[in-house]
């Protein structure tokens, strides 16, 4: 891969490129990819052209430039959270039918909460989450789901912090966290009141793999005021019927490695 003087290759720059877009920065000129990404102006609208030209970006007839359908199609056509997320619509939309706020599905990737689908509706309680955004392991109830039944080196860092804080209610004492993690492995659920915003609850069980791993959070978002504790038992029947569907495609997986 050719490199430039500074020894950062053109994929390397090419990801800084994508990173500069977000939920909240969906189109952007080259001079702002240029500053956020960190690039000289010159070197963006080169690499953006370049971008342009395979499909992984695309300009508009204003000459802003937001990210490629390209892109989102080899995203789909390679995701390992395919299935899962295959797996877990028909659930969603159930569950979404009985709660008639947010259901989601997340996942654990780097020391963050990863959305792979959300279903909303209108008029329901406040919610920060996005498809395919992210949010801080210790503030959210899916975050603290995957952090509870994660790797102890993963929950050493979370309590190490920083962990920024979004309401009064946000879990920033590592005491206090170490405490709600235990209670999330003996629970199996979490209740977050007022966590992220004073107006919302977050509730999260765990959604486990053929092996009794724990491979996803299912969640769901409601008003705080105190409809949370009725929504459990419904994520967790959901959460059984998402680990039945996806076992059949795990124990496909492992005999096509077998054989």
């Amino acid at each position: 891969m050719p490199r430039v003087a500074t020894g950062e290759s053109v994929l390397s720059r090419a990801v800084r490129i994508f990173e500069a877009f977000g939920a909240a920065q969906p189109d952007l000129t080259v001079t702002e990819i240029a500053r956020r990404s960190g690039l000289h102006v010159a070197t963006a609208s080169r690499l953006v052209a370049e971008l342009v030209e395979h499909g992984l970006l695309a300009r508009r007839p204003d000459g802003r430039v937001r990210i490629g359908v390209r892109l989102w199609e080899l995203a789909q056509r390679a995701s390992p959270t395919l299935s899962l997320r295959e797996a877990a619509m028909p659930f969603l939309e159930d569950l979404h039918a009985v709660v008639g706020h947010h259901v989601q599905v997340g996942v654990l990737d780097g020391d963050e909460v990863l959305f792979l689908e959300r279903l909303s509706a209108p008029g329901a309680v406040i919610n920060y989450t996005r498809i395919a955004g992210r949010l801080p392991l210790h503030a959210s109830s899916s975050g603290l789901v995957l952090t509870a039944f994660g790797p102890r080196e993963l929950q050493e860092r979370v309590l190490a912090g920083p962990r920024e804080r979004y309401t009064a209610e946000t879990l920033t004492d590592a005491g206090r966290l170490r405490a709600v993690l235990a209670a999330i492995r003996r629970d199996g659920h979490v209740i977050t009141p007022g966590h992220i915003h004073p107006d919302a609850t977050g509730t999260a069980v765990p959604v486990r793999d053929a092996g009794g791993e724990v491979v996803a959070a299912l969640s769901a978002i409601v008003p705080n005021d105190g409809q949370a504790f009725t929504v459990v038992p419904v994520l967790k029947a959901a959460a059984r019927g998402i680990e039945r569907a996806l076992a059949p495609d795990q124990r496909e997986r492992r005999t096509s490695l077998n054989h």
